[in-house]
C-alpha cells in the first residue's frame, strides 16, 4: 500500500531507502538499512520481520535474490506482499505478490529498485525511477526526488499521510553499525513530501555543523539557522564541534548560553569528552 526506493550511492556507497504511503506511520514499518550490509523495503500488507531478517541473511553471505527467496518461501501470506532487497554492491532483488492490489510492479536500475501497489497508474513507478535516476546531490536528496516525481505522476491512489528517508554508511566498522547518515519520518501529515523536505534540511544542516572546519563554522551555524535548527543548539553544537581544536573560539560560541544557565557548560563538557574519547 505504498511505493518505495533502495539505493546505493556509487559514489560514497551509502545505502538507502525512501517511502510514502497513506499507511499512518509507514516509516515504522517500510524502511531497514544496516551499514555496509544492504537495505530493505517492506510493504503491501507489511511483514516487518522481512527487513531485520533480509539483513540478518545478506550479512551472512547470501546474495539478495537468495535471501528473499528464502523469505518469501517461509512465508504463507507471500502473495499479499511486496519487498526489495539491496546489498552493499549494490544487487537488488524484488517479490511482489500475485494478491497484491493494482497498480503493482517494480522497475529496477543499477544500484536501485523502485516498487510500489495500490499507485495511482502504471507510470508513477517510471517516474520514481527516473527523477532518482535524474537527481543530484547527496542519496538522500536523490530519494526524495524519486518520491517527488512519483508523487507528481499521482503516487498512491487512496491519497499521501507518511514518509521516511533512511540512509546508512555503505561501509561497516567497528563503531558505526547503528549510524544514520539520515534518517527522517513522517507519520500523519497533509504534505508528508514536504514535511519530509523539511527535516531532511534541519537533519543535514545539524550533520555539516558538527563536521565543519573551524574556518567555516560560521557559515555552518548560519546554513543550520536557517534550516530551522534553534539557535541555542546551533550554538552548543558549534561549540562541541570545535572543542578540541579551537577552544577559545569554541567559547565565543558557549558564552551566551552559560551566560544564561551555567548548566550548559557542563553539557558542553561532557560532550566534548565524548566526542575527545571517540577521537582518541
Amino acid at each position: 500500500m505504498t511505493y518505495s526506493l533502495v539505493a546505493r550511492d556509487s559514489e560514497t556507497g551509502e545505502l538507502g531507502v525512501a517511502v510514502q504511503s497513506r499507511s499512518f506511520g509507514t516509516g515504522a514499518a517500510v524502511p531497514w538499512a544496516l551499514s555496509g550490509v544492504g537495505a530493505v523495503a517492506t510493504q503491501s500488507f507489511t511483514l516487518r520481520s522481512y527487513g531485520p531478517r533480509g539483513l540478518e541473511l545478506m550479512e551472512a553471505g547470501a546474495a539478495p535474490d537468495e535471501a528473499l527467496a528464502r523469505l518469501v518461501e517461509e512465508d504463507d501470506l507471500r502473495e499479499f506482499r511486496q519487498v526489495a532487497l539491496l546489498d552493499a554492491r549494490g544487487e537488488t532483488a524484488a517479490h511482489t505478490g500475485a494478491e497484491c492490489i493494482a497498480e503493482i510492479g517494480r522497475v529496477a536500475g543499477v544500484g536501485y529498485s523502485a516498487q510500489g501497489n495500490m499507485l495511482r497508474s502504471d507510470g508513477v513507478l517510471g517516474a520514481l525511477a527516473q527523477g532518482f535516476d535524474e537527481a543530484r546531490g547527496s542519496l538522500a536528496d536523490r530519494l526524495l526526488a524519486g518520491l517527488d516525481a512519483a508523487e507528481i505522476a499521482g503516487g498512491d491512489f487512496r491519497g499521501r499521510e507518511a514518509g521516511a528517508i533512511l540512509v546508512v554508511p555503505g561501509e561497516a566498522t567497528a563503531t558505526n553499525r547503528y549510524d544514520r547518515v539520515a534518517d527522517v519520518r513522517v507519520d500523519n501529515h497533509p504534505d508528508p513530501l514536504g514535511e519530509l523536505r523539511r527535516l531532511l534540511e534541519h537533519s543535514q544542516a545539524l550533520r555539516s555543523l558538527r563536521r565543519a572546519a573551524p574556518e567555516s563554522i560560521e557559515q555552518a551555524v548560519d546554513t543550520a539557522r536557517a534550516a530551522g535548527v534553534d539557535d541555542d543548539v546551533a550554538r552548543w553544537v558549534a561549540a562541541v564541534s570545535l572543542s578540541a581544536s579551537e577552544p577559545e573560539l569554541a567559547e565565543t560560541f558557549l558564552a551566551p548560553l552559560t551566560a544564561a544557565d551555567d548548566r550548559w557548560r557542563t553539557a558542553f563538557l561532557t560532550a566534548s569528552e565524548a566526542v575527545r574519547r571517540t577521537d582518541a
